[in-house]
C-alpha cells in the first residue's frame, strides 16, 4: 500500500511539473519585448544627458565610469552601469541613448533602441531645478515630442505611433524634491506639510503620465522613492559625528508613504487610460534589504560611498584626484547619494522579475 501511495505522489508531482512546463512555454511565447526603452527623471537614470547642458551636476570624469565598459566616465552617476542599461540588455535591446537634440550624431538605429530624456538633478517641482539648471521633468516632455516627430521622420507616422505604443516607459524621479526642497533646504516646507508637498508632487506625476499617453505611451514604469533617510549624505547632514550614523526613520516614512500614495494612484489612473498598463516599481523595499542584510547581497559598507569619505562626495566633489574604496562591489553606495553598479544591478533583478512580465504580457488596444 505504501508502494502505491508513493506512486500516486509521483506521478501527481509529475503532471504538476508537465502544467507548469506547458504553462509557462505558453508564457514565454506569448511575451511581447519591446524594441524601445523610454527614460525620463532623473540621476538614477540619467544615461548622460547633463554633458550637453550648463550645469555643475555633470558625472562625466572619472572616478565615475570607472568600472563601466572601457572605463569611460559617460555621465551616469555610478561607478559602472545604472537600471536602464540592465534593463535594456534584457531586453535585447544594446543601448539607451541620449535625446537628439542633445547629440545630433545619433545614429536612426541609436534613436530606435532607447532613449533616456532623463537629467541629473531633476524633479517632478520645477523648483527643485533652479539652482541646479538641470532640465525638468516638465521639460523633459518637450524633448519627446522632439523625438517623436525625429522617429515620425525616419519611420513614417503609421510605424512612429506603433514604436511609441510599443516602447517600455520608466519614470523614476522624486528623491531630489524631498532632499532640495523639503528637507535640506526647506524652501517648499515653508508652504506645505509632508502630506501636502507629497500630494502636490503626485499631482504634478500624474499629468505628466497623462501627457505621455496622449503621446501614444501605453507601458509605463512608475518608480517609487527608496528610503531617503538611509542616503549618506541624509546621515551625514544629520550626525555630526561620522563614527555614528544610522537611516534617518522620519525620512523613510516619509517616503513609505508617499510610495503607497503612489500606489494608490496608479490604481484610479489606470482606468482612465483606456489600453494602458501603468505599473508601480517598489525599489524601497529591495533597498531596505539591502541595507539591513548587506551579506546576503555580498555588500559589507552601507552607510557611506566608495568615493572619498563617502560622506558628502557627490558631483563634482567626487572627481579625479578624489580617491575611492578599493572595491566598489562591496558598497552600496558610489557616492554619497547614488548607488553603486553591484546595487543598481540587483534592483534591475527585481524589475525584471517582479514587474516586466506584468507589462510584457499586456497587449495594447
Amino acid at each position: 500500500m505504501a508502494s502505491i501511495n508513493l506512486l500516486i505522489i509521483i506521478i501527481t508531482f509529475l503532471q504538476i511539473l508537465i502544467i507548469i512546463f506547458f504553462f509557462n512555454t505558453a508564457y514565454c511565447n506569448s511575451m511581447k519585448s519591446p524594441s524601445t526603452v523610454l527614460i525620463f527623471g532623473d540621476s538614477t537614470v540619467d544615461t548622460g544627458n547633463n554633458n550637453y547642458i550648463e550645469t555643475l551636476t555633470k558625472a562625466n570624469y572619472l572616478p565615475y565610469g570607472q568600472d563601466f565598459p572601457d572605463h569611460i566616465p559617460t555621465g551616469r552617476f555610478s561607478n559602472g552601469k545604472l537600471v536602464p542599461d540592465f534593463i535594456a540588455s534584457s531586453l535585447g535591446i544594446k543601448e539607451v541613448a541620449v535625446p537628439p537634440f542633445l547629440d545630433p550624431n545619433l545614429s536612426d538605429d541609436q534613436l530606435l533602441s532607447g532613449v533616456s530624456f532623463a537629467s541629473s538633478g531633476s524633479g517632478f517641482d520645477d523648483l527643485t531645478t533652479l539652482a541646479s539648471k538641470a532640465i525638468p521633468v516638465s521639460k523633459q516632455i518637450k524633448l519627446f515630442r522632439d523625438y517623436i516627430r525625429k522617429i515620425k521622420g525616419i519611420a513614417g507616422e503609421e510605424k512612429a505611433k506603433k514604436i511609441i505604443s510599443g516602447s517600455l516607459v520608466v519614470i523614476s524621479a522624486g528623491t531630489n524634491d524631498f532632499i532640495f526642497c523639503f528637507y535640506d533646504i526647506p524652501t517648499r516646507r515653508l508652504e506645505f506639510s509632508v502630506g501636502g508637498y507629497q500630494d502636490f508632487l503626485l499631482d504634478r506625476l500624474q499629468s505628466f503620465v497623462k501627457e505621455l499617453y496622449e503621446q501614444g505611451c501605453r507601458k509605463v514604469i512608475i518608480v517609487g522613492l527608496p528610503p531617503i533617510g538611509c542616503l549618506p549624505i541624509q546621515m551625514t547632514l544629520k550626525f555630526k559625528n561620522p563614527l555614528y550614523r544610522k537611516c534617518l526613520e522620519d525620512q523613510n516614512s516619509d517616503a513609505q508613504s508617499y510610495n503607497l500614495k503612489l500606489s494608490n494612484l496608479i490604481d484610479q489612473l489606470q482606468p482612465s487610460l483606456p489600453c494602458s498598463k501603468i505599473i508601480y516599481a517598489d525599489i524601497y523595499q529591495p533597498l531596505i534589504d539591502m541595507i539591513n542584510h548587506p551579506q546576503e547581497y555580498g555588500f559589507v559598507e552601507t552607510k557611506r560611498g566608495c568615493c572619498g569619505s563617502g560622506l558628502i562626495e557627490a558631483a563634482y566633489l567626487c572627481n579625479p584626484a578624489t580617491p575611492t574604496c578599493g572595491n566598489p562591489s562591496q558598497f552600496i553606495f558610489w557616492d554619497s547619494i547614488h548607488p553603486t553598479q553591484s546595487a543598481y544591478q540587483f534592483l534591475s533583478q527585481c524589475l525584471e522579475i517582479e514587474i516586466l512580465p506584468k507589462l510584457l504580457l499586456h497587449q495594447s488596444c
